[in-house]
């Protein structure tokens, strides 16, 4: 196994609607929101965490290709792939884990995968829409009150203050694809395919209430127009 090639792709993320991505547990002030974004630590700015992409991209190829079915939810893992009959499952299966990886319990055989041919950077602000912010013209993030209607009485009740990162901001990605010249040709098409699934479902939490969509630019006017031309679903049985 010989590492043949390092790309880098590269593009900006826009929010088609508010993108919710958690903070986690905190405290909750008066007057603030029970339900806050994740904020980088020193720029206090919101940003997606490139395990957010990665996670969410894996889960829908799993999906696609029904091995979540299989593993009750959990990751894909070698031990787990031994199990699946479907010769089909199977091919999908080993190119997900040289893709992602797999987990330290399958260190004995992961020698035949490889390492994770894909990882994923944190997605900042574009630098135009931090400026349009510090300028005043946009805002980096908003609350969303949202309640629970009774349905005989009408009244909202159980209120809840969701913070998001409204639509029209725009996120710097980079994701460094490696080839192994043992590699299937495809390998790099799943990636695509992966990130074209997750146009079409939703980032973050809340994706049922419209939050997360999302559209892909590539800064390579080739991929661009490539990806435009991907639809996920084409034999895939």
């Amino acid at each position: 196994m010989k590492l043949v090639e390092i790309k880098e792709i590269t593009g900006k993320i826009i929010l088609k609607t508010g993108l919710h991505i958690g903070a986690g547990d905190v405290e909750m002030h008066i007057g603030g929101t029970d339900n806050p974004v994740i904020i980088h630590p020193f720029t206090k700015e919101p940003y997606i965490p490139g395990s957010s992409l990665k996670g969410k991209v894996r889960s829908l190829l799993e999906l696609r290709s029904g091995l979540m079915g299989i593993t009750e939810g959990e990751p894909i893992s070698i031990s787990k792939l031994k199990s699946v009959k479907d010769d089909m499952q199977k091919e999908e299966g080993k190119k997900i884990i040289k893709l992602f990886g797999a987990s330290a319990a399958d260190s004995e055989e992961l020698k035949d995968y490889g390492p994770a041919r894909v990882s994923f950077s944190d997605c900042f602000f574009t630098e135009e829409i931090r400026q349009k912010i510090k300028k005043g013209e946009m805002v980096a993030t908003e609350i969303k009150a949202e309640n629970s209607i009774n349905r005989i009485t009408g009244t909202a009740k159980n209120p809840r203050f969701t913070e998001r990162v409204p639509a029209g901001i725009e996120f710097e990605f980079s994701i460094t694809f490696k080839k192994f010249d043992t590699d299937e040709d495809d390998l790099e098409d799943m990636l695509l395919e992966g990130l074209k699934m997750l146009e079409m479902d939703s980032l973050g939490g809340n994706g049922s209430r419209g939050y997360g969509k999302v559209k892909f630019e590539f800064y390579d006017k080739k991929l661009n127009e490539k990806f435009k031309n991907i639809f996920p679903f084409n034999n895939k049985g």
